[in-house]
């Protein structure tokens, strides 16, 4: 029983917050298709981990980084680039050739659903990994990490979308991977940064949440503008 009660706990905040972009949505994507996406972002866990543990093992050996230059890098570089590159092309593998591809705020569902099936996944794997205190770890991971990488994939989805339909800049191609994975890597550095120094830990720790916070305000400006734009710019 307890085991079914923690992935329920794991699960429950990517499905609240999948079940708010899919309400969101005016024009509902074919459930198949959202199932699909937010399996890729099941799959791709195996293929980020074996990278994420050569890069480390390249960077920093056995031991793991030891100064606060190491754990921003161990954040960007073993982190948040190589998730948000392996979501990234699972969001593209879905929106290939896509013919439901036809609105604004379409490539903030599929890159959600991507974005919350790694999330879903990560979040079982944690609290069992801290089976012993697994209440508090999914009540912390609930606030933080599921809604980070939700509003990480907001960030991709928008500049995915805006570059499909609106302007094919090169700033703006670049943008769909360097605006997640800066976000993602500033949280990531944050919350690492008690690995070497506790005090300094603890204030950033409070810096992770304020982050976490200002970027789920930011996220919801970009799902509105998105909504909205849908409502008074109809592409179809």
């Amino acid at each position: 029983m307890e085991f079914l009660i923690i992935i329920a706990a794991a699960l429950l905040p990517a499905i609240l917050l999948w079940g708010y972009i899919w309400k969101m949505d005016r024009k509902k994507e074919p459930t198949s298709l959202l199932i699909k996406a937010t399996c890729y972002g099941v799959l791709i866990c195996l293929p980020v981990a074996m990278v994420e543990s050569m890069i480390s093992g390249v960077l920093f050996g056995e031991g793991g980084p030891t100064t606060l230059f190491g754990t921003t890098v161990d954040a960007f570089m073993v982190a948040a680039i190589p998730e948000e590159a392996f979501k990234l092309f699972a969001l593209h593998r879905i929106l290939k050739n896509n013919p439901y591809f036809d609105e604004h705020f379409d490539g903030i569902v599929y890159a959600v659903c991507v974005g919350l099936g790694f999330a879903g996944l990560e979040n079982i794997l944690y609290l069992f990994d801290n089976a012993d205190d697994w209440l508090s770890v999914a009540f912390l991971r609930s606030l933080m990490a599921v809604p980070g990488h939700y509003a990480f994939a907001v960030l991709m989805g928008y500049y995915y979308s805006v570059y499909h339909f609106v302007n094919r800049s090169r700033r703006t191609w670049a943008m769909i991977l360097v605006a997640p994975v800066l976000a993602h890597g500033l949280y990531d550095a944050l919350l690492m940064s008690a690995m070497v120094n506790a005090a300094l830990g603890g204030i950033c720790f409070c810096g992770a949440v304020y982050l976490t916070y200002r970027l789920h305000i930011y996220a919801r400006k970009k799902v509105l503008a998105m909504v909205n734009n849908d409502k008074q710019n109809p592409l179809t």
